[in-house]
């Protein structure tokens, strides 16, 4: 009996794994909407996984002098048991603000062993996330807290933009946020109202290039591109179209929610159909029966290049709820790093 190895212990060799996130990311921003969503996480699983993040919001959701009791609030609800599967992140407010490093330390303190990810907005150059950054460092030490917290960059102004390549390559960044509604405001009406909503989000060229260059600075350095929010929520056509342009013709593999009405529309739209995944099992099963070396399929050849794409869609496929094939499930999904035993 030999031991067939699992494509995550031999595909990223020299390499960090490209990140496994949920395609959904919720935004809610008081303590009712708060536990809705934890209801809700509690109800739309995979294998036990949660198919959409929650964010608690700090910037838009606490009243002005409330900031710290906010704060306190969303440190509270993070380290409480309703949070049960620990995909709760935070977004605080951004380097300009005058309580954002208290906010900061207030859940961290509480709450930074079971932070999933924190949300920095607005950065107007590489040195604002850059401090943001260096300051949750500096208190994951202070607090003594050995788990990486990944940071999520909220993409919204100019020169963000202009330093998204340098922002998306720092090591604690797994995920460049595109800020629409900021990023149209920024351009003082030169940009119109319709850019947005659809279809003008995605044809304004300006509104477009933004978006190609967040896709491509998240893609190009390892880590997830994630769409910004649409303001419908009623028609779920409507939201499942954005979801389904922003995957399709931009490249984004996540979307941020709004409303509850939101979320399922978005994840059946990010996430790879069943023929997508059949193909990619197959081709991987047989790239595992032959230790990883190359291989030709219905005339294709494919190595360990392919592999990557194949297993990443997979993950995807996974973390979106598609119900797998069941060698597939044997296989990779099996909660065995290692893999299968095969003889």
């Amino acid at each position: 009996m030999t031991t067939a190895l699992h494509p995550s212990e031999v595909l990223y060799a020299g390499g960090r794994p490209f990140p496994a996130l949920a395609a959904c990311e919720h935004y809610a921003g008081n303590e009712k909407l708060i536990r809705k969503a934890l209801a809700l996480q509690d109800q739309l699983l995979a294998d036990g996984i949660p198919l959409f993040d929650i964010t608690a919001d700090c910037e838009d959701g606490a009243a002005a002098g409330q900031e710290l009791a906010h704060a306190a609030m969303i440190a509270a609800l993070i380290d409480s048991a309703d949070n049960r599967y620990n995909r709760i992140g935070a977004r605080i407010h951004d380097v300009r603000h005058p309580t954002w490093r208290s906010e900061l330390e207030i859940i961290i303190a509480k709450a930074g062993k079971r932070l999933a990810y924190l949300v920095l907005p607005k950065p107007e150059c590489f040195d604002d996330a850059k401090l943001q950054i260096d300051a949750l460092e500096s208190l994951r030490a202070q607090y003594g807290i050995g788990n990486t917290i990944p940071v999520h960059v909220l993409i919204e102004t100019h020169g963000g933009i202009r330093d998204a390549w340098r922002i998306a390559a720092l090591p604690q960044v797994e995920s460049l946020d595109f800020g629409l509604m900021d990023f149209v405001s920024a351009h003082h009406g030169a940009i119109p109202s319709s850019a947005m909503r659809s279809p003008g989000q995605f044809e304004h060229p300006l509104v477009a290039r933004a978006k190609c260059e967040i896709a491509a600075a998240a893609l190009g350095n390892g880590i997830v591109p994630s769409h910004n929010v649409t303001t419908e929520f009623r028609d779920i056509a409507v939201v499942a179209e954005d979801a389904q342009r922003a995957r399709q013709e931009f490249g984004f593999l996540r979307m941020w929610s709004i409303h509850p009405n939101q979320i399922e529309p978005i994840i059946a739209a990010m996430r790879p159909s069943f023929d997508e995944v059949s193909e990619a099992g197959e081709i991987l099963g047989k790239a595992q029966d032959a230790a990883w070396g190359p291989i030709q399929i219905s005339g294709r050849l494919h190595d360990r290049a392919s592999y990557r794409f194949y297993w990443e869609l997979l993950q995807r496929a996974h973390a979106t709820g598609v119900a797998l094939p069941a060698f597939v499930r044997n296989r990779f999904f099996n909660d065995s790093p290692s893999g299968k035993e095969t003889s």
